[in-house]
């Protein structure tokens, strides 16, 4: 067992995402150190820290986008050249060009190409799913406009979709509820309860602490290593925190419950 890992996991569970010793180094800068973690089918994890703390190189590394400088990465049990394509991922708003001339249905498409190949043209099958899935997420009406014409909350529907689209088994979302609005964060967390009685497994790297608690059945706290990984109620305290955020967190205890503010980004609750 992972020694950072509380609780026994559900052992019965086959690890679909495995990280043996992973570090990741940017020229002379360590982006990630030596974070060693499972995650097993099904498994909603949060993934939280500051910004800088790896939580993207993370993600990166995971899909064999990064070359690691230590360690091994496994996903559902092997190599991940074979493993990434069972993996759908949402990248932070400020990776994607706004500006390309392509539809809302374009996008959304894009996640079938793993299952079409790259010369094959879509089928009536393929677009059915892409409508079916753009209905899930309340986007049917702008299948045909321009993607940087939606506001950041329809933007994130249309990249959820486009997730969905993919049948994949794991999704990694990427700072998915930063700069949405309060019902399309119901929705995408709707969505994250979707996936996981399907028996997907979801990793999210989030900014808000107090969405974590009831929403996500781990939490791995990262500050370029891996601090703690374990259930909310487990991780969530003033050591570990403290440890992950340093200053930029302040934990306020009362009578009845904690008060968590991220100085950084001004969440609290």
């Amino acid at each position: 067992m992972n020694p950072l890992q509380t609780g026994d996991g559900g052992s019965r569970d086959r690890v679909v995402i495995e990280l043996d010793g992973v570090s990741v180094t940017y020229r002379d800068y360590a982006a990630l150190e030596g974070v060693s973690l499972s995650v097993r089918a099904g498994e909603r994890v949060a993934v939280i820290g500051p910004n800088g703390a790896g939580k993207t190189t993370l993600f990166k590394a995971i899909l064999g986008l990064l070359p690691l400088s230590a360690g091994r990465v496994r996903l559902f049990g092997g190599d991940v050249a074979q493993g990434r394509r069972r993996i759908g991922y949402v990248p932070q708003r400020e990776a994607v060009n706004w500006d390309f001339p392509i539809t809302v249905a374009e996008v959304v498409m894009m996640g079938r190409y793993g299952r079409l190949g790259w010369l094959r043209r879509p089928t009536p099958a393929d677009w059915a799913a892409v409508h079916d899935a753009l209905a899930q997420v309340d986007m049917g009406a702008l299948a045909g406009r321009q993607i940087g014409r939606l506001s950041s909350g329809q933007q994130q529907r249309v990249f959820i979709a486009r997730a969905l689209v993919q049948e994949a088994d794991v999704l990694l979302l990427d700072e998915p509820f930063t700069g949405v609005d309060a019902l399309t964060q119901q929705t995408l967390f709707e969505l994250i309860a979707h996936f996981r009685r399907e028996g997907c497994t979801v990793l999210v790297a989030t900014h808000d602490l107090n969405t974590v608690i009831g929403n996500f059945d781990r939490v791995l706290c990262l500050n370029r290593r891996a601090i703690a990984y374990g259930p909310p109620d487990e991780v969530f305290n003033a050591r570990v925190l403290a440890e992950t955020y340093g200053g930029q967190l302040v934990v306020l205890p009362t009578d009845t419950t904690r008060l968590l503010v991220d100085t950084a980004h001004g969440h609290f609750g």
